[in-house]
């Protein structure tokens, strides 16, 4: 039995998204802008399919018929703009960040090694 289409974006999306958590919780700054952008394109594809595809409907209402829903098509461009634009930002403050604290950790600082710990 073939899975179906639905199942196989859910499981894409979830798969995309636990990518994106996971490196959201490392250490490195960038790891974290990876992480942010992966869940930011699951959001995207989970808005897009949310839209449905529809054959044979019309962009816009004219006459009788199933029209197409162009809101999920300009939410997710607004959305990848946005993205775009903060992930810029996130990587000029990881730079900065890096530079201030001479560690690219997100703490802003390297954690204890085990041998620092034992003393």
């Amino acid at each position: 039995m073939m899975p179906s289409m639905e199942a196989l974006l859910a499981s894409g999306v979830g798969v995309v998204t636990a990518a994106g958590v996971y490196l959201l919780l490392r250490g490195r700054t960038f790891p974290v802008v990876l992480g942010l952008t992966l869940v930011g394109y699951a959001v995207n594809v989970f808005i897009f399919v949310m839209g449905r595809l529809w054959s044979n409907a019309n962009p816009l209402l004219v006459g009788d018929g199933p029209v197409a829903d162009p809101l999920p098509q300009a939410l997710v461009l607004t959305a990848i703009v946005i993205g775009f634009a903060t992930t810029g930002f996130v990587i000029e403050l990881a730079l900065r960040s890096r530079q201030e604290n001479g560690s690219d950790h997100v703490d802003g600082a390297e954690p204890a090694s085990s041998a620092e710990v034992r003393r």
